[in-house]
This record gives C-alpha cells, sequence and structure tokens, in this order.
C-alpha cells in the first residue's frame, strides 16, 4: 500500500509576500489523488526537503490513528439480578 501523502516537488522560489530575506523554496505535497498542499520554507535545499519529508511522515502516521493513541477497553457490563 502507497503513501497517501507524497513530496511533489521542492523548488527555489522567491520570497513571500510579507516576508524578509533570501533562499526559500516552494513545496507542493500531494495526497488523495488530485489534493494538495502547497507551502513555503526559508532554507537551503536539503533542510527543506528534510523538513518536507518529516511533515509528509506525520501526515502519514496521523492517517493511519497509530501515533500515540491506545485501545480503551471498556468494561462489561454488569447484569441486573432477578429479584
Amino acid at each position: 500500500m502507497g503513501q497517501p501523502y507524497e513530496i511533489v516537488s521542492v523548488q527555489r522560489a522567491k520570497h513571500p509576500p510579507g516576508t524578509e530575506g533570501s533562499n526559500w523554496h516552494r513545496y507542493v505535497i500531494a495526497f488523495e489523488g488530485s489534493n494538495s498542499i502547497h507551502g513555503c520554507r526559508q532554507g537551503n535545499l536539503r533542510v527543506v526537503t528534510g523538513a518536507v519529508e518529516e511533515i509528509v511522515a506525520q501526515l502519514n502516521e496521523r492517517r493511519l490513528g497509530n501515533r500515540g493513541r491506545v485501545s480503551l477497553v471498556w468494561p462489561p457490563k454488569k447484569k441486573p439480578h432477578d429479584l
């Protein structure tokens, strides 16, 4: 079974409106067919790609529902006593 979230691209980009600095990258994460998540992050390509890989890993873990979850076990219901 493939991962529902995956990196489509990480590319150098101009700084987003309202921000300053250089070395910005725009990333795209695909999920569920034609849906996608777009974001920007500052840093070199290696650092940004690593951060986006971590985001994708966390999204996939969250989707599976295994992260930090505890299975609740309900106690058996008490049967009413016959009077």
